[in-house]
């Protein structure tokens, strides 16, 4: 598991738009990379809206927004145009960056057991270790509490 302080792993994906993302090409900047488990839910549009809602001002603090989810590139670039986000959504099929954040965890759906991706989001600081984590996360209010937490310039 990731810990403060600790330098985040040089991961790399695909964004809904299809573009390659490299949080190693993010260094000098503040990176928040919120992990939700699914495109098109209530939960995960309302979350996804308040960081697009947020993202002027995330950038006036010099930091990147990235979604991720195990949903496809497709669904991610549907996704991100109906709720019309100007930030990138990163597609983790194979689970990847799910792991190395340990955010794969046994949920309860209907009485049923499954793995799920639990919703948690993470602050990496500008040299690239992990500044703040926030796991199992409500969503009412956490986009300004990530935004809170990173120093105004």
């Amino acid at each position: 598991m990731l810990e403060i302080g600790k330098r985040v792993p040089d991961l790399a994906g695909t964004t809904g738009d299809g573009t390659a993302l490299a949080l190693a090409d993010l260094r000098g900047r503040w990176v928040v990379v919120y992990f939700y488990p699914k495109d098109n839910t209530p939960g995960c549009s309302t979350e996804a809206g308040d960081f697009r809602d947020l993202h002027a001002k995330f950038r006036r603090r010099n930091a990147e927004v990235i979604g991720v989810s195990r949903d496809s590139v497709k669904s991610h670039q549907s996704f991100a145009g109906k709720l019309e986000l100007p930030f990138a959504l990163l597609s983790d099929p194979a689970e990847t960056w799910c792991r190395a954040f340990d955010v794969i965890h046994e949920k309860v759906l209907y009485g049923k057991r499954h793995l799920g991706v639990v919703r948690s989001t993470f602050l990496i600081a500008p040299d690239g270790t992990l500044a703040q984590a926030w796991r199992n996360v409500k969503v009412a209010g956490h986009a300004q509490a990530v935004l809170d937490a990173i120093p105004s310039r």
